[in-house]
């Protein structure tokens, strides 16, 4: 349902609207026209009866980022049986529409994939672009589906619809309901309707339903209603109201042009906020341009004093008997909260109006502070050709300042401007999106290139989405002009997209609880020999990955995390990240994979991806992956084509990883830790590939190693004593039971980390009852004589 009463003024400014727009949206009506003119599906030659078809939709089926019209075409050149087909089924009108939709778009998958020449990167085929045909088919029934419109319009008339961005079926089909609501609304409105009658003419289609008049409504309400409704709002903001400076054109052109009252900053001021479209913060301007926030604060407010003792022209008292000097200059209004600053200033008219006669080409729109040395850049890598990802940290890469034909890059003077020293913002274009390096211009040109390296990859990697949608973003030249591949940017846009690289990649910091570790620390907490430590280290430093494999007890997860801390030499927990695998742990959970974010669904990287990026940040130091329960895993499934990567001859090597298209490698300095028990019978369930590309160390209690034998004289308990004496006996009769083996004896761990006053009777029986004869009894199930005796010799060590 819609708020039909917040619909009526919409309807009303439409009728004002459609007299003066008309001419720009006749061809709506002449697209349908047209299509039902030459529509026909069994045509002999289907693909040129459908170019001919669709030959006045214009920018309905094609635009600067997606071409549906132009992939139909292609289809039919390459299967116009199957392309005539999708359309047969789509126009049925006795299927399901969601049915008819979703098998269209898989069609045109299916078709793009099986004939794909190199550049059929995608079919455009969304639910816009379908929505068009159905259209097109039966205007009398459809209407053009887009979400930016519609989801304005729902949020405009209250609607208890909410348009999704993931362009479902669901949405478009919610989307429809809507504007029924508003069609009927439109033809009960004779005005409205007598209008469109009155301009269509014969090449017009006749909209007796006026399906396509409520189209045409709802791009009204979009694109100009809200924009007409915020700009009369933002008209009563703006302050103050009764105050004038009384300054003709003439009398500004007459100050700009003194340099007593506009000084260099002040123009300078000036001319950036002309520049930045006559109204902005002072903060956008920071950003913008350069300089601190109270450079123009500050510096407005002692221009207009100098213009109010120059001119004598009124000055604003305020409440407080104060005098206000900005008003002089601007008018303003309190930011709203997408603007970056608090409150925004809009020239005067008449001052606006004399900066368009005035020259101030020698005026410097971009500040340069004292102190900057370096220019900023944004470098735009197309993954089709080059990828950061096959670039190493302080690897030097070149970009040459002619392309193959040999005719000069765009935007050709920033290649010239480029300076050893210069930082630069690393992006990769379609189907990437994302800012994903910070580099560094390391030689300036040399007639034929650029050299820069690449100082760090982007554990996470920041949006175009996001950084498109920054107002304090949108004169930077990328957004500007996107066609070229290097860019400018200003220390203020550059300083931005920093913040929210840190946001999300913050550096590290000194960490005041990161002390040394040396192997005689892990072999004073872990009790395992000195001989067995060295095995461990030495298999872990060959292959790369290694499996601790051992009894429930015998301290694998505290063994891997202290074995990262002796191999690092310090204890430095960033550097180590644990999982824990499950049945339904995957591939998306662990590489990357789509999860819902609210809107849709998003492209999200998973840890081991993360983890692997960051470690190739750092190639100086080592890095630890440790995996607890990895038999627990569908192994191939998670790993997928990483299985190879991670082995050690081919770590650093590359390969494409199938969701984001992207090269992936696993860095040499990143060593992975698997934990299993070998009393879980899922043990037989490791996959033979992953067997191979590990190595598998038996983890061996250890009541015998010399730190346990410290531990326990330190405990200096009889009990404690001749309970470990029975736990050795029993471990011995479990390694020699057939059935069970050394996998399934008795772990030191449920016996350690108290300290002697805590080495109670009743904490030593609660480990027996609850801990080791449960266990007894899984593992002697069918034995019952023998488990009823090593209950009476457990218990019977607390026996007085």
């Amino acid at each position: 349902m819609i708020d039909l009463a917040k619909l009526q003024p919409i309807l009303d400014g439409y009728k004002t609207y459609f007299p003066e727009h008309w001419t720009a949206e006749k061809y709506k009506w002449e697209a349908v026209k047209n299509f039902q003119d030459h529509w026909d599906v069994e045509a002999e030659d289907f693909g040129e009866m459908f170019k001919q078809a669709t030959s006045k939709t214009f920018n309905l089926l094609s635009s600067g980022y997606a071409y549906p019209r132009g992939m139909i075409n292609n289809f039919a050149k390459a299967d116009k049986e199957a392309t005539r087909a999708m359309f047969r089924h789509l126009f049925d009108e006795s299927i399901d529409l969601a049915i008819r939709v979703e098998a269209f778009q898989a069609t045109a998958e299916n078709l793009r994939e099986k004939y794909d020449d190199g550049t059929w990167k995608n079919h455009y085929q969304n639910t816009n672009a379908i929505s068009t045909y159905l259209w097109l088919r039966y205007p009398d029934k459809y209407y053009i589906y887009k979400y930016e419109l519609y989801r304005v319009a729902a949020n405009e008339l209250s609607a208890d619809y909410v348009p999704r961005k993931n362009g479902s079926t669901d949405s478009m089909i919610g989307g429809f309901k809507m504007y029924d609501e508003i069609c009927e609304a439109v033809k009960s409105d004779n005005e409205i309707c007598q209008m469109i009658q009155e301009h269509l003419t014969d090449t017009c289609y006749s909209d007796p339903e006026y399906k396509t008049a409520t189209i045409d409504v709802g791009f009204y309400l979009a694109r100009f209603y809200v924009q007409e409704k915020k700009n009369q709002q933002y008209e009563k903001e703006w302050f103050p109201k009764g105050y004038s400076p009384n300054l003709t054109i003439d009398d500004w052109i007459g100050l700009l042009k003194d340099s007593s009252v506009f000084t260099g900053s002040s123009l300078q001021i000036v001319k950036r906020m002309k520049d930045y479209g006559g109204q902005a913060t002072c903060k956008q301007l920071s950003i913008k341009y350069g300089e601190n926030v109270n450079f123009y604060n500050g510096g407005s407010s002692a221009l207009a004093k100098r213009i109010a003792e120059k001119t004598g022209c009124p000055v604003m008292v305020t409440d407080t008997e104060t005098l206000k000097w900005w008003p002089i200059l601007y008018t303003g209004r309190d930011a709203d909260n997408n603007e970056e600053g608090t409150f925004v200033w809009r020239l005067r008219p008449e001052l606006n109006a004399a900066l368009n006669q005035v020259d101030l080409k020698e005026i410097t729109l971009y500040a340069q502070a004292l102190e900057e040395v370096h220019g900023y850049w944004w470098i735009t890598a197309n993954p089709n050709t080059w990828s950061f990802a096959d670039v190493k940290i302080g690897e030097e890469q070149f970009y040459t300042l002619y392309n193959d034909n040999g005719n000069k890059r765009r935007v050709f003077q920033n290649f010239l401007d480029a300076k050893p020293g210069d930082m630069v913002i690393g992006y990769e274009a379609y189907p990437t999106k994302k800012v994903v390096a910070i580099c560094q211009i390391t030689q300036a040109n040399d007639g034929k290139a650029i050299y820069f390296k690449k100082i760090e990859g982007l554990t996470v990697p920041i949006e175009y989405q996001a950084l498109k949608e920054c107002p304090e973003l949108e004169k930077m030249e990328f957004f500007v002009q996107p066609n070229g591949s290097f860019f400018k940017l200003t220390k203020g846009e550059y300083d931005f997209i920093m913040d929210m690289i840190r946001e999300l990649n913050p550096i590290k910091k000194p960490d005041p609880n990161v002390h040394k570790y040396s192997k005689a620390d892990f072999l004073s907490k872990v009790y395992m020999r000195e001989e067995r430590y060295d095995v461990l280290e030495a298999l872990l430093r060959n292959k790369k990955n290694i499996i601790l494999q051992g009894a429930p007890g015998v301290g694998k997860t505290f063994t891997a995390r202290k074995l990262a801390y002796a191999m690092m030499g310090e204890t430095d927990d960033s550097r180590i990240e644990m999982i824990q695998f499950h049945q339904n742990y995957s591939y998306e959970d662990f590489i990357m994979g789509y999860r819902p974010d609210g809107t849709g669904f998003k492209l999200t990287d998973g840890i081991f991806y993360r983890f692997c990026n960051m470690a190739a940040n750092h190639t100086d130091k080592d890095y630890f992956f440790i995996i607890d329960e990895i038999n627990r895993g569908n192994l191939s499934k998670i790993f997928g084509e990483l299985l190879m990567l991670i082995e050690k001859d081919y770590r650093d090597t590359s390969i494409t990883l199938a969701y984001n298209g992207r090269p992936f490698s696993v860095p040499s300095n990143l060593y992975i830790i698997g934990m299993m028990n070998t009393a879980d019978r899922s043990l037989a369930m490791i996959d033979y590939a992953l067997r191979r590309r590990f190595s598998f160390f038996e983890m061996e209690p250890g009541f015998n190693s010399d730190g346990f034998a410290k531990y326990q004289s330190n405990i200096a308990n009889e009990t404690f004593n001749s309970l470990i004496e029975q736990i050795k006996l029993l471990n011995k009769e479990i390694a020699e039971d057939k059935a069970l083996g050394r996998g399934f004896q008795i772990g030191h761990s449920y016996f350690c980390g108290k300290e002697p006053d805590k080495c109670t009777v009743e904490w030593m029986r609660s480990v027996i009852e609850f801990d080791i004869l449960p266990m007894l009894s899984e593992y002697w199930f069918d034995d019952p004589v023998k488990l009823q005796r090593w209950e009476q010799n457990l218990r019977g060590v607390f026996d007085d």
